[in-house]
């Protein structure tokens, strides 16, 4: 619950959430389920926070992550 709480928050803090998420609605297929939604709407908000990191300079080097944990370069 507590994600849904986060992805709450950041869709609806968008002055134009609700005209993007008849959007986001309109484009998922007739028989999609709410867990449809609910993944689309999560997804959509790590792809906007991973994109305002990488604009704000808050990004890590692809070695630096491998060698974190142990993954071949």
């Amino acid at each position: 619950m507590l994600r849904f709480n986060r992805l709450k928050e950041t869709f609806y803090a968008n002055d134009h959430a609700k005209d993007q998420a008849h959007k986001l609605i309109d484009q998922m297929p007739q028989n999609a389920t709410w867990d449809d939604l609910l993944r689309e709407i999560y997804v959509r908000e790590v792809i906007e926070r991973g994109l305002a990191d990488s604009n704000e300079g808050r990004t890590k080097d692809v070695k630096e992550v491998r060698a974190k944990y142990g993954l071949p370069e």
